[in-house]
């Protein structure tokens, strides 16, 4: 049987083609495939390879502050077809979970810098829809961590303790309501005999693709130049200029900008095993005819249902002007790598999205019945599963991104690398890299982004990857 050592050395491959068909891209965006000039200009100011949420936001803040730069985005597949436009869109960090270790890691300040960022990238990313109108289904809520573990509900109780203790109990980032079992189990309509108690917090949804693919169009309307199918197949430099190989030709520029989360290694082999690739599944389910009676507008908040190896995250589609409204309620719901056997080891270093994990599929079909029980009732008279997919997601072996600069590689940027956390992290990661692009402002690190963020030999020789679950368990679904 492979270790996990071994499962993190296997190198990524290049995005695969025709991927499997993700429920936010049935139909793809009227974008996804353009390409903004017919050639690939031969070189720019800026060439950013990765269109996801990271590349738009690098994209979308470099043109707001630069509008002259030629800007160029590589991407292998169509716009925004990756991890943000495959993921759940939940924007929820349970940073209580991960606070403990944080602070006996860190230290007070730099802990609460991590997780205050956190709040402050789900509270800027809905804020940034409605800025600009995005219809995405942005929606801020609660939500809530089923607990079926008694000993990691326990936990998960101090670390509220802990962390109120360190940033109060108001509004905001230390708002919390812990429920007993009964209580969760009649609130949350989560009737199981094994539920050990909940906890609430402040959260939301959104359409990552349809957040994703608004913020394109809105570089494109400022000059992006994007060119869709065009994959990076590899990079090198010289005196002081990057220079990116595709099937069509090459690009050069000074400053080339790595949005590639989880294939990261693929174009930059120092990575290898830094940020490792791992394989997620998802589904989406039609919601019950019972719990549909029961909450006739839909699930008030947002679900992690957690247990002692891992978890999965659920997300229910809200009844908004931006939903398409025979989607409005659906139950979109994810995880399940603690659940396979060896807890997932055959998803590390896994870059295939065009093919499901079958024993993942199995698990997560049944989730919805099993964990609302009889507030379920009887599936929909069309079938539960609407749709099931995989996608590709970053880890690092110390459990945060890489942003900014690589140690002697100037000229060549990063941020990737989202632990499954995307959702709370994509926006303020993006927006100090663009800071550090155009050396404006104040010094970013140090300051309000964290340092243990930063990219140093120092930490790139310290990682070590131990697991999905190592770090997965400290964090509850980010996706």
């Amino acid at each position: 049987m492979p270790t996990i050592k071994e499962r993190a050395a296997i190198k990524p491959s290049l995005p695969r083609k025709d991927p499997t068909l993700s429920y936010w891209q049935d139909p793809p965006d009227e974008i996804a495939g353009v390409r903004t000039s017919t050639n690939l200009p031969e070189d720019a100011d800026y060439v950013i390879i990765g269109s996801g949420i990271s590349g738009a936001l690098i994209a979308f803040g470099l043109l707001e502050k630069k509008p002259n730069a030629k800007i160029v985005m590589l991407e292998a597949r169509g716009a925004c077809s990756g991890a943000s436009g495959r993921n759940g869109g939940h924007t929820k960090a349970g940073s209580y979970r991960a606070f403990p270790k944080l602070l006996e890691r860190y230290g007070k300040e730099e802990a609460l810098k991590i997780v205050q960022l956190e709040y402050d990238n789900i509270v800027a990313t809905h804020a940034f829809a409605a800025k600009y109108d995005i219809a995405c289904e942005s929606r801020a809520c609660d939500t809530v961590d089923i607990v079926y573990d008694k000993a990691t509900f326990d936990d998960g109780v101090e670390a509220v303790k802990l962390i109120q203790e360190n940033l109060g109990t108001t509004a905001g980032i230390g708002r919390y309501a812990i429920y007993d079992a009964d209580a969760a189990r009649r609130e949350f309509l989560t009737p199981g005999e094994d539920v050990c108690g909940a906890i609430t917090y402040a959260a939301g949804s959104i359409s990552a693709y349809r957040f994703g693919v608004g913020i394109l169009k809105m570089c494109l309307k400022l000059g992006l130049n994007l060119q869709t199918f065009t994959p990076a197949e590899a990079i090198s430099s010289s005196e002081g200029i990057w220079t990116a190989k595709t099937p069509r030709g090459e690009i050069m520029t000074p400053n080339l900008i790595l949005a590639t989360n989880g294939y990261s290694a693929q174009l930059l082999p120092q990575l290898q095993g830094k940020i490792v690739p791992i394989r997620g599944q998802v589904t989406a389910h039609r919601s019950g005819p019972k719990i549909s009676k029961l909450r006739p507008q839909g699930l008030d908040t947002t679900y992690s249902f957690i247990y002692r190896n891992g978890y999965e995250y659920m997300i229910p589609r809200p009844f908004l002007p931006s939903t398409p409204e025979h989607l409005s309620g659906d139950i979109v719901i994810g995880g399940g790598i603690g659940k396979l056997p060896n807890e997932g080891l055959s998803e590390y270093g896994e870059t295939d999205d065009t093919v499901l994990n079958s024993n993942n599929s199995a698990y997560l079909h049944q989730t919805t019945k099993t964990y609302f029980g009889e507030n379920w009732g009887d599936d929909h008279p069309t079938e539960r599963v609407r749709n099931d997919w995989t996608g590709i997601m970053g880890f690092t072996g110390d459990g945060h991104p890489l942003v900014g600069e690589l140690p002697g590689k100037k000229g060549l940027w990063i941020s990737a690398g989202f632990n499954g956390h995307g959702m709370v992290l994509c926006l303020k990661c993006a927006e100090a890299l663009t800071h550090m692009l155009l050396d404006i402002g104040t010094e970013v690190f140090g300051t309000w982004f964290p340092s243990s963020f930063a990219i140093t030999e120092e930490r790139l020789e310290e990682m070590v990857f131990k697991g999905y679950i190592t770090t997965a368990s400290e964090q509850t679904g980010g996706k």
